[in-house]
C-alpha cells in the first residue's frame, strides 16, 4: 500500500522547497507533486501568506510566516512519530492481554 502524506505534509513538502526560492516546476517535481494539486496547494499556501511569489528573480519564496510554519511542522512531525510509536506499543500490549483472555 502507499504511504500518502496529509494536507500539512504537502504544505511542508513545498515550503521546504520554496525555502530555497524555485519556480513551479522544480516545486512540482521536487515535492512530488501532479501540477493539478501543485496549482491547488500553491494557491492555499500563497493566501496564507506562507509563499509569495518574487517578481523580479521570477520565483517562489518563503515568507517569515512560512518559516514559522515550517519549525512548528518540523517539531509537531517529531512528536507525532513519536506518539504513533507509543501508540503502536500499546496496542500490542493490549493484543497479549486479549490473548491472554482467550480460551485456546
Amino acid at each position: 500500500m502507499g504511504n500518502y502524506r496529509s494536507r500539512l505534509g504537502i504544505i511542508a513538502d513545498i515550503l521546504h522547497v520554496v525555502s530555497k526560492g524555485a519556480k513551479k516546476t522544480q516545486i512540482m517535481y521536487q515535492a512530488n507533486l501532479s501540477y493539478k494539486l501543485l496549482s491547488k496547494y500553491l494557491a492555499e499556501v500563497i493566501e496564507a501568506c506562507l509563499v509569495r511569489f518574487e517578481h523580479r528573480e521570477a520565483c517562489y519564496v518563503l515568507t517569515s510566516k512560512g518559516r514559522k510554519f515550517l519549525e512548528k511542522y518540523k517539531d509537531y512531525s517529531r512528536r507525532n512519530k513519536h506518539v504513533e510509536k507509543q501508540l503502536s506499543n500499546i496496542r500490542m500490549k493490549r493484543k497479549v492481554l486479549e490473548e491472554l483472555c482467550s480460551n485456546s
